[in-house]
């Protein structure tokens, strides 16, 4: 049985430094046993957490960084994820499965995060992320319309 292990680093805008700590914690999933579908849905979503707050929070400013708080144990991970941006406002990203909206190349990452996690959460200045896992339980999928 593992231990619960808790990291926080702060890391520059630049998208290798990212991929490092995404390993780091895809490393400690593989540890704990975590399924394979929860390993890769946690390596996308933190893909395209720390991405969106590297090139689009903190647009690369090398003046920048991004904090990321990270809490592992047997049964869940938790990631908190904040860039120096302006944040967003979630509902103002348009929903890529419109019509009008397929060949627009935004809010596919989200949309995936919230494929993969049992929870995507922001802050309200919206330059901070929270996501989590819970081992081996699938995401709530929203509602769609008709049903």
């Amino acid at each position: 049985m593992s231990s619960d292990e808790y990291f926080e680093v702060t890391i520059p805008s630049d998208t290798s430094e990212g991929q490092a700590v995404q390993v780091q914690i895809v490393e400690a999933l593989e540890v704990r046993e975590y399924p394979e579908r929860d390993v890769f849905g946690v390596r996308l979503a933190l893909e395209e957490a720390l991405v969106n707050a590297i090139k689009h929070g903190n647009r690369m400013s090398p003046d920048k960084s991004v904090e990321i708080k990270c809490w592992i144990n047997d049964e869940r991970v938790r990631v908190e994820i904040q860039d120096e941006g302006p944040g967003f406002n979630r509902s103002d990203v348009p929903d890529p499965t419109l019509l009008e909206n397929l060949e627009r190349p935004c809010g596919r990452g989200i949309m995936l995060m919230g494929a993969f996690m049992n929870l995507i959460e922001y802050n309200e200045q919206g330059n901070k992320v929270t996501l989590e896992k819970i081992k081996g339980v699938a995401p709530e999928q929203p509602d769609t319309e008709g049903e």
